[in-house]
């Protein structure tokens, strides 16, 4: 069955650092568009950043500008998210979505991707103290 799913999240003090990964199964991740999403309780649905043209370039939210980066990693079917001088307000649901770039109901608007076909169940981010 085609997944995504999560990995890499934890309780981190303020300051650190962690790295989430997106692991996909039945398919590669190189011809599809990316996003990555964070949900707080009690809170909206945010994107934390989109990459979907072909030259790898990537919005990133405001929150996360300088802090958050996007990679791939050698084998095709995993992605990265690097999350580095974490605040608690960084604790949420994260979560990887994939769009086929060949399809055209996907778009960016900024960081946020929509008409994603496949989405992970997410891995906690604690930021704390």
């Amino acid at each position: 069955q085609d997944q995504l799913v999560e990995s890499g999240g934890g309780l981190v003090q303020p300051g650190g650092s962690l790295r989430l990964s997106c692991t996909a199964s039945g398919f590669t991740l190189d011809y599809y568009a990316i996003g990555w999403f964070r949900q707080a309780p009690g809170k909206e649905r945010q994107g934390v950043l989109c990459m979907g043209s072909g030259d790898g370039s990537t919005d990133y939210a405001d929150s996360v500008k300088g802090r958050f980066t996007f990679s791939r990693g050698n084998a095709k079917n995993t992605i990265y998210l690097q999350m580095n001088s974490l605040t608690p307000e960084d604790t949420a649901l994260y979560y990887c979505a994939a769009a086929p770039i060949s399809r055209r109901n996907w778009f960016c608007e900024g960081p946020t991707l929509h008409g994603f076909d496949y989405w992970g169940q997410g891995t906690q981010v604690t930021v704390s103290s």
